[in-house]
């Protein structure tokens, strides 16, 4: 098969387009053939992207774990998908991932693919959508009326982000540049605080919840705009146990994980149309090493997507 492999840590330059065996199943698995594929511009400096669950050296390896492609095949017991059916999911990121024409997955992690999206878009829900899905209803415990910060409103899970803590029904504040003002306000954000002329910190206080996808700077300023026995939930780095102790604060780092019922619940959201689905570029496969490059250089809307194959795009009604 066709597939992007890394054979040292590095940047995009390392990443080579070339053949690479057929993944092998492994009990529970399945065998999807990849229709596309998005990139995550961070992933080439996890741990994870070299090594395997057990810490050992596992290159060359294959990036790129949020995919929607066809079940080609089925390890024996295999009982939750079939031969032939549309799926999207996440994979571990820990086992070769999807930037290729095949990938091998836990079974158990796939989840139908929406039918009102194609292929291309289908790809940039997982990794984008459950990170934003387990922060706001599996950890922070999100509730009607609570008031929410999203910093990076308009990048792949900031606007996930903002569209499901309007479904939920909380008070929507994020912050992004000024040409992103109208288009987070477009997700469901009720204020939007541009960044490049504000600190957000001197705009609002007394949120409920912050969701952080920045890091840094962002997350040292955010402590003390969270109400006491409010949460910071950050998918960048740990927040500092003394800090909140002393303010009286919850929070935690955390990060996603396949989740097949989760999957399912937002493919239903997508299908009603309460949530929509946002690409910022497609480039072919042989290509990933500008879209990592482009994705480390821009501040995208929405996620980067592999096309992987041709049937990737949906036929014109």
């Amino acid at each position: 098969m066709k597939a992007i492999r890394i054979y040292e840590k590095g940047g995009p330059e390392t990443l080579v387009y070339e053949e690479a065996p057929n993944p092998e199943l492994a009990p529970g698995d399945a065998l999807v053939r990849v229709y596309a594929s998005s990139i995550t511009k961070t992933e080439l400096t996890w741990d994870e992207t070299y090594v395997n669950e057990k810490g050992e050296p596992r290159t060359p390896s294959i990036p790129g774990h949020e995919f929607s492609g066809v079940v080609e095949e089925i390890a024996p017991g295999v009982t939750s998908v079939k031969p032939g059916e549309e799926v999207y999911g996440l994979s571990s990121f820990t086992r070769d991932g999807s930037a290729a024409e095949f990938i091998a997955i836990h079974a158990e992690d796939l989840a139908p693919k929406p039918k009102t999206v194609d292929h291309l878009q289908a790809a940039a829900v997982p990794l984008a959508a459950l990170t934003a899905w387990q922060a706001f209803f599996t950890h922070a415990n999100l509730t009607r009326g609570q008031r929410v910060l999203i910093h990076g409103g308009a990048g792949g899970v900031g606007s996930f982000a903002i569209q499901l803590a309007n479904w939920a029904g909380a008070n929507v504040i994020t912050t992004a540049g000024a040409n992103n003002h109208d288009f987070a306000g477009g997700l469901g954000a009720h204020e939007v605080i541009d960044y490049t002329k504000f600190r957000f910190e001197n705009e609002v206080s007394d949120v409920d919840v912050v969701l952080d996808t920045i890091g840094g700077d962002t997350l040292t300023r955010s402590y003390d705009v969270v109400r006491q026995g409010g949460q910071l939930i950050s998918i960048v780095e740990k927040p500092s146990a003394e800090k909140m102790k002393a303010l009286g604060i919850k929070g935690l780092y955390f990060i996603v994980e396949p989740n097949r019922t989760q999957l399912e619940e937002i493919g239903r959201l997508i299908d009603t149309g309460r949530l929509r689905v946002l690409v910022d570029s497609v480039l072919p496969l042989e290509q990933a090493r500008q879209a990592f490059e482009q994705g480390l250089k821009d501040h995208s809307r929405g996620k980067i997507v592999l096309r992987v194959a041709a049937q990737a795009v949906r036929s014109a009604p």
